[in-house]
């Protein structure tokens, strides 16, 4: 397998838009990177600003999607989310974070050196509100645990 700069944010949202189980294709992006394998591309990270504002220091950014098709090998997941970690470390980032379901193991997160950082309950009434407007979604209502990783933890 091998990790590749992907040339812009549509290759990486129509990937997501064919093979991921529950989101979909995102809007937004800092950088994507994707992994080939027998010379296809197989998963796809798209990275940006973090959704939650507090969060949103200028050093911290969130994994937005992490997505791989069928056919990707074993570890896919933790190869793509251990080359963001290193990319944003690279650029002078200090923390990456991202989100899974409860009904997700996060195993390709531990794999690639991530703690759980906290347990998000699911918002029943969504996040629609007048002063910021959204298309109601039902993953909305489910919780998630964030999960992330640090320069101090890496130094730890």
């Amino acid at each position: 397998m091998k990790i590749v700069p992907l040339r812009n944010l549509a290759t990486a949202r129509d990937f997501v838009e064919r093979h991921h189980r529950h989101s979909d294709r995102g809007v937004r992006h800092k950088f994507s990177i994707g992994l080939l394998h027998g010379g296809m591309l197989v998963g796809v990270a798209i990275v940006g600003r973090p959704e939650a504002r507090a969060l949103d220091d200028g050093l911290t950014v969130e994994v937005l999607r992490c997505c791989v098709s069928p056919g990707a090998p074993l570890g896919a997941c933790s190869m793509l989310y251990a080359a963001c970690w290193r990319a944003w470390k690279a650029m002078g980032g200090t923390r990456i974070v991202t989100y899974t379901l409860d009904s997700e193991s996060g195993a390709s997160l531990r794999g690639a050196g991530w703690v759980q950082e906290a347990k998000l309950r699911g918002r029943k009434r969504g996040w629609n509100c007048p002063a910021r407007p959204r298309k109601e979604k039902p993953i909305y209502a489910k919780g998630k645990k964030r999960w992330g990783i640090t320069v101090e933890a890496c130094h730890a």
